[in-house]
């Protein structure tokens, strides 16, 4: 034990650093879940307040993309409807003839009931003046529907400008460019002034607050992975020494590969690896493409 405590602080180190470089036992580099936001219509871009390195919140207005004409064809659907709108018949109107020789009658058909009733009038006038109601009332109903259907097809031909417009509405809201995702930008592909087209990509954006460590592990390693296993994840410091990280295994491909040319495993004889994902949460030093390696 006293020889063991007069070794020199440096050969200890030393030691320390071995154990823990045979502990290695996969390598790999950063990767973040990227995604390229691409333009959804077309125009110049009046506005885009953007700078590589930016960090976004979901919800960051970003800037616009001209949308001058979608607002001039969405006037113009809207006068089409009002155009439309305004051939419909006024109903209450139309029927208000109508309605007032319905009253007459009726009134004529009460006077006739009670001059029948006192023997002043014959049942022969009462039954016209019953026919004539009857009569009125057809009629009435009849220019109800007739007109009800004049107007229910004059309906139905707004129906397709309206879908026009709601198509617009959503075109319009979409030259608004709004930050869907939190996440740092990575690379920024237009500029304001230019023009935009749709599917066109404006920047590409990542999510850096946790990012993925793809490590590569040998056949005869496998038995010692699993899916959701606790890792130690290892990123060399400025000291010649490592950065330790807790990581997780979130994914182990089921199929084998080629050892990619950039990576080193432990066990150099290996042709044949398998790709697994462990995901790492970023304290601000981790970078995409950073090398690391991994100890269980």
């Amino acid at each position: 034990m006293k020889a063991f405590l007069a070794l020199p602080a440096g050969l200890l180190l030393f030691l320390s650093c071995n154990q823990t470089k045979t502990d290695i036992i996969a390598s790999g580099t950063f990767e973040g879940v990227e995604t390229i936001v691409s333009a959804e219509v077309t125009g110049r871009i009046k506005s885009l307040n953007l700078e590589e390195g930016q960090v976004l919140k979901a919800g960051d207005t970003l800037g616009y993309i001209d949308s001058t004409q979608l607002y001039l064809k969405k006037k113009q659907l809207l006068a089409q409807v009002n155009a439309v709108l305004g051939k419909k018949p006024d109903i209450p109107v139309q029927l208000a003839t109508y309605q007032e020789q319905l009253k007459q009658a009726i009134r004529e058909q009460k006077r006739l009931s009670n001059l029948v009733k006192a023997d002043a009038a014959t049942p022969k006038q009462l039954d016209d003046a019953n026919a004539q109601v009857a009569i009125i009332r057809k009629q009435i109903n009849a220019q109800q529907s007739s007109l009800g259907i004049s107007s229910s097809g004059l309906n139905k031909e707004t129906l397709p400008l309206y879908s026009q417009i709601e198509q617009l509405n959503d075109q319009l809201s979409k030259s608004m460019l709004i930050s869907e995702l939190d996440g740092t930008v990575l690379t920024k592909y237009a500029e304001a002034n230019e023009m935009a087209v749709t599917g066109k990509p404006l920047y590409k954006t990542a999510d850096l607050s946790t990012l993925i460590l793809r490590a590569y592990f040998t056949n005869n390693q496998l038995h010692h992975i699993k899916l959701g296993q606790k890792v130690k994840v290892l990123v060399d410091d400025d000291k010649g020494q490592y950065n330790t990280y807790n990581g997780q295994i979130e994914w182990i491909s089921s199929k084998a590969e080629f050892t990619p040319k950039t990576i080193q495993t432990k066990d150099e004889r290996a042709n044949l690896v398998y790709a697994a994902k462990i995901r790492i949460r970023n304290d601000g030093y981790l970078k995409i493409g950073m090398y690391a390696e991994v100890s269980l």
